[in-house]
């Protein structure tokens, strides 16, 4: 970009309205007045911040949020960022599944995600700073990043690539600012385990910090040895590819494994406090709307499963897969938009509960890919009108200003007439999970016949956070304490029986002895937009103390009601310097306190 583009710029700042959304003509009618071609706010970005560094213009908060593309990619409170492992054979012999050359298992080489993993080479590296750059071009901050590493089936990649993998991200997060002047490779001193542990230590004080990490893997990969494995690279949480709970669709689509892995990996995984996202495929041979339906109510109607994310994915028929050939001899019917549309307003309406997060609603497969089945992408948007979901993803503050109101009291430091704490508990893989929230109040009932579901629905949530007690068999309680008895109604287990289970997961304890004995804390989310690391921004409703008070909280629970002594916190590598700072230190990859 040249003088022409400088000029652009500086009469886009001066001459920008109060409305963000006029600022599409405006740069029409500027490139008419300038006589350029049409620049992407990409390049607009670039050019500005070096502009900004120059000292030729003022740094412009209004230009600079003009500027801003996917407020989805930060509005979260965090920066996502997800990169690919390279092509390596499957377990697994889904149907469903296409099988590309050069592409790992189930992803085609024209997704969105793999496209960008192409052209770094799959060099984990490249994809996290590359994918930095373009999010910080488009106007997001990336001091915190939450990793997501796709690829299909992590667990059957060899440990070396796993590890190698992870030490990368980690080392492309770590150097994203420096300027690297390396004339040629020099080898590191130190074994692969010793370069991820440093790191993993350079992050926690990094610029640019990974505070989760999510690894994808099937159900019946999953025992005490993986746990371990995941939690020495640094998960936090793990996405599993359950798809249906029905044994009998299982089988007929080749999953090659039945419901009772899923229900015994999410137990060990909720017990080793991972937070859990299933992938679920509605439409799969063998279902119907009417079981797919049922089968989302089960999810959250008795304590086996219980997740605390989703991903639905709609079964298309997708080229170099089984199902491909199924369909076209005509022994398969898709779901089409419309079918699709309606099964998921009802599920949404009817079977989901607040401590859920509907992460996605279709995947990203491009629609030329799909040969039948829903194509819609736009899904989330088209079913606002119809829907009254209370999930997390529907009532987070997100990235815009919040109410007048809540702005006043966020810069006097007095918001508790705006955020009100309010608290679930539900049972869940033997054990108990208390979901605490703090939400805005309830809004006026405009109608005494509206439902609790919708109710919950429209309060706007700015933070949560997951505390699990584990059941007996595994919490190490003295099941003859008169506490214990005490609290056995509150602990998903029966009493009978309770000496010859007392000892509980001996292998999983002796892996991570910071487990025994302890409540744990699964996840702790300020939501709002993203602030940049140790400073407070009045219009953000990060960094205001609402996560502290949540972990007090969960401490005061866990000692008087449960009568447990330690609490332990599955942390995110860049975010372990804050628990520290609340009096937790680091114990066999947790943050532990005694209380």
């Amino acid at each position: 970009m040249n003088l022409p583009y400088d000029k652009y710029i500086i009469s886009a700042i001066s001459e920008l309205s109060e409305n963000q959304g006029d600022f599409g003509k405006l740069k029409k009618s500027l490139c008419k007045k300038f006589g350029v071609a049409m620049p992407t706010n990409a390049d607009l970005r670039d050019r500005y911040n070096k502009l900004v560094e120059q000292k030729k213009i003022k740094r412009s908060e209004k230009f600079e949020e003009a500027l801003m593309s996917r407020l989805i990619r930060t509005q979260s409170g965090v920066a996502v960022v997800a990169v690919l492992t390279k092509s390596y054979p499957c377990p697994g012999k889904c149907i469903y599944c296409p099988s590309e050359k050069d592409m790992p298992k189930s992803y085609l080489s024209n997704e969105p995600a793999v496209m960008r993993a192409i052209d770094s080479q799959f060099d984990p590296y490249r994809q996290m700073q590359n994918r930095l750059r373009s999010l910080e071009l488009n106007g997001h901050r990336t001091d915190k990043i939450e990793l997501i590493v796709m690829g299909g089936t992590f667990s059957f990649l060899p440990k070396s690539y796993q590890k190698k993998f992870i030490t990368r991200c980690f080392q492309g997060a770590n150097e994203y600012t420096q300027v690297r002047k390396v004339i040629k490779f020099i080898k590191s001193a130190r074994t692969p385990d010793e370069e991820l542990l440093y790191q993993q230590k350079k992050n926690e004080t990094a610029k640019h910090r990974i505070i989760g990490l999510t690894l994808e893997t099937r159900p019946d990969y999953i025992d005490e040895k993986e746990i371990f494995n995941f939690r020495q690279l640094g998960c936090t949480r793990v996405e599993l590819g359950v798809q249906s709970i029905y044994d009998d669709v299982l089988e007929l689509n080749k999953r090659g494994h039945l419901i009772q892995s899923t229900i015994d990996a999410t137990k060990m995984l909720k017990d080793s406090g991972f937070k859990i996202n299933y992938h679920m495929m509605p439409g799969l041979p063998g279902s119907t709307p009417k079981r797919d339906f049922e089968m989302f109510k089960a999810l959250f109607e008795g304590p086996k499963f219980q997740p605390d994310m989703l991903k639905i994915y709609p079964t298309v028929v997708l080229k170099n897969s089984e199902l491909y050939d199924i369909w076209k001899k005509k022994k398969y019917v898709p779901l089409t938009n419309q079918a699709f549309e309606k099964l998921v307003v009802k599920i949404k309406n009817e079977a989901i509960v607040p401590y859920v997060r509907i992460a996605r609603l279709i995947r990203d497969v491009p629609t030329p890919s799909i040969i039948a089945g829903p194509t819609v992408s736009n899904l989330r948007q088209i079913i606002i009108p119809q829907s009254h979901c209370p999930c997390i993803r529907c009532r987070e503050v997100g990235a815009g200003s919040p109410p007048a109101s809540l702005r006043e009291a966020l810069r006097a430091g007095t918001t508790q007439n705006e955020i009100i704490l309010d608290r679930i508990d539900y049972k869940a893989s033997d054990g108990t999970e208390i979901f605490l929230q703090y939400v805005s109040p309830d809004p006026p009932r405009v109608d005494e016949r509206t439902s609790p579901r919708v109710e919950a629905g429209k309060k706007k949530l700015f933070a949560l956070l997951r505390l699990r007690i584990p059941g007996l068999c595994h919490s190490g309680l003295d099941p003859e304490s008169s506490l214990t008895q005490t609290n056995l109604k509150n602990l998903d287990l029966p009493s009978r029986g309770i000496k010859t289970r007392f000892h509980g997961n001996d292998k999983l304890y002796k892996l991570l002895p910071a487990l025994k004995n302890a409540a744990i804390i699964r996840e702790v989310h300020t939501y709002g937009k993203l602030t940049k690391i140790d400073t407070q921004d009045s219009t953000s409703p990060q960094h205001i103390g609402l996560g502290k008070k949540l972990l007090l909280e969960a401490e005061r629970i866990a000692k008087e009601e449960f009568g447990i002594g330690k609490i332990v916190v599955i942390s995110g590598v860049g975010v372990r310097g804050y628990y520290r700072k609340n009096g937790y230190r680091l114990q066999d990859t947790y943050l532990v306190k005694n209380l």
